[in-house]
């Protein structure tokens, strides 16, 4: 009975984790939330995907000792600088989060991190 009991537990487990790391579907609208400041320098690596067409990757480049709120800005500006023009509105909201919204007729999207080697920065993505 035992090894039943934790099976169970790690697939609910593992289910919980996926649903929230990996959030699903197409929006207009994402949500990307910053924790904790940079302890090494390194790569976060985003993928934007919109909806019927090829997915464009989104690399920012993180310096050792940035706060989150500074790390919140690097990223909006890797992605105002690496997506194309007037397709989409990066912005930051609370210091700590960037908003990624299309524009116009634009596709909705999907949002994913794809990797990062920066140490003690955490990021969540959420649809708006």
């Amino acid at each position: 009975m035992r090894p039943i009991i934790k099976t169970t537990f790690l697939i609910t487990l593992l289910l919980m984790v996926s649903s929230s790391v990996f959030a699903s579907g197409n929006s207009n609208k994402w949500r990307i939330e910053v924790s904790e400041g940079a302890k090494s320098n390194g790569l976060i690596l985003f993928r934007l995907t919109p909806k019927d067409s090829e997915s464009i990757n989104v690399t920012v480049h993180i310096n050792d000792g940035l706060r989150e709120n500074r790390v919140a800005k690097e990223i909006k500006n890797a992605f105002k600088s690496q997506l194309p023009k007037g397709s989409y509105h990066v912005e930051r909201d609370d210091g700590e989060d960037v908003l990624v919204k299309k524009r116009g007729k634009t596709s909705n999207f999907k949002l994913e991190l794809i990797s990062s080697n920066v140490k003690a920065v955490r990021i969540n993505i959420d649809k708006e």
